[in-house]
């Protein structure tokens, strides 16, 4: 029996506090906080919980570019315009460690899946991987001749993809450090890319208004999309792997069903040019940034069993090359209208059990070693400047002595 018809995405709350145009979102494991950077050098924790004050985090000496959760969600990655990366836990404190990642802007940082790493990309036009507990630097992949914008690894952890202002998305092997394909079919700079859920495609958005889904096996283009009436400057896929949102400079978000090849909403919300937007980790929520410095959460409101959504990812369905430049045929549905009885709902496979016991000892585990980790980095950074403070005495009082010696 068919269940109840999908509804439109919902405007759920919307936080402000930024001073300046919001630039990433970032939703933490548990749903409970949601991340934003900004234009104005904040960090921005915000709690789901209503009533609950949000944590401003400040440290960065120019513009956030982007945040990244760990995959526990016990640690934080910030990347700035001041050519550093900081790494916080996101309490009350927001204690941080900083380094200096590269030579010019960080565009972007990702966690691993596993957490034992970070990937940056730069104006420098290099991508860097660095061991998170420490910040040690690992290697970099430097086959890009202009700004790298983002860059993102594979769920498996195997791969790297990213997108640069040169008008190629490479894909890189992280064992080998090689590239293992350049796809060079946009027309202008390439903003944002990521990998599906399944780990078998990746989707990059474009200053020239469009979204192209490439199967990272055989490289062929599966879907092209021109939907957009300005440069798409973020894009999130569903934890399903079956729809994609996105943010564009016309100030819509649009969603995208992967199976259909085709648009299924159009959300207004912001003031001026939507600058980010990312799904939850059940892909229950997914929030937005704006120009406008506001910060937007929106119910996804699709029929899926949200406990379920990560089971079974397929990957989108290839459309004919006739259906490549798909037009914007299915009535954009705004936030308030009425539920779009286009809507494709889905059907999660069966999940494989484990113990919710099992589950949440593990993940607390997890979180605590990330903390202690991270504390111990903190200590570390210390000792060094006690360390230096010291040597510097020393040195001090040997000239003092050298001096005062008749």
């Amino acid at each position: 029996m068919a269940g109840p018809c999908p509804e439109d995405p919902s405007l759920e709350r919307h936080f402000k506090g930024h001073r300046d145009a919001v630039t990433c979102v970032d939703f933490n494991l548990s749903t409970k906080q949601l991340a934003s950077g900004s234009m104005d050098s904040c960090l921005m924790v915000w709690h789901m919980k209503p009533q609950t004050r949000a944590y401003r985090y400040t440290g960065h000496k120019d513009a956030i570019t982007c945040v990244n959760f760990s995959p526990s969600g016990h640690l934080l990655a910030s990347s700035s315009r001041d050519k550093t990366v900081r790494i916080w836990v996101p309490n009350v404190k927001g204690e941080s460690t900083v380094f200096r990642a590269h030579t010019a802007t960080v565009r972007s940082v990702h966690f691993c899946s596993d957490g034992q790493s970070l990937v940056t990309a730069s104006d420098d036009k290099t991508i860097k991987v660095w061991s998170t507990h420490r910040q040690k630097f690992l290697f970099s992949l430097s086959q890009h001749i202009n700004w790298v914008r983002c860059a993102r690894f594979s769920p498996d952890g195997r791969l790297i993809v990213s997108a640069s202002d040169d008008k190629t998305v490479k894909l890189w092997d992280k064992a080998s450090h090689e590239c293992i394909y350049s796809y060079c079919e946009h027309g202008g700079f390439v903003t944002y890319v990521d990998f599906h859920p399944s780990g078998s495609c990746i989707a990059a958005a474009g200053m020239d208004n469009t979204v192209k889904v490439w199967d990272v096996r055989t490289h062929r283009l599966l879907q092209h999309y021109q939907l957009h009436n300005a440069a798409v400057n973020a894009l999130s896929f569903h934890p399903s792997g079956n729809y994609l949102v996105t943010a564009s400079s016309d100030s819509t978000l649009k969603i995208l069903d992967l199976m259909e090849g085709r648009l299924l909403y159009t959300l207004h919300g912001h003031q001026g040019p939507a600058t980010c937007v990312a799904f939850s980790r059940t892909g229950e929520y997914f929030a937005s940034g704006g120009s406008d410095e506001q910060v937007m959460v929106w119910k996804s409101n699709f029929d899926v069993d949200y406990g379920e959504v990560t089971k079974g990812q397929r990957p989108p369905a290839m459309l004919s090359s006739s259906s490549r430049n798909l037009p914007e045929m299915d009535l954009p549905v705004t936030a308030g209208g009425s539920a779009s009885r286009e809507s494709v709902r889905t059907q999660p496979q069966e999940p494989v059990s484990v113990p919710q016991t099992l589950t949440s000892t593990l993940e607390h585990i997890v979180g605590q070693l990330d903390v202690l980790t991270q504390t111990v980095s903190i200590l570390e950074q210390r000792l060094t400047l006690t360390e230096d403070k010291l040597k510097q005495c020393l040195e001090n009082q040997q000239l003092i002595m050298q001096r005062t010696t008749p």
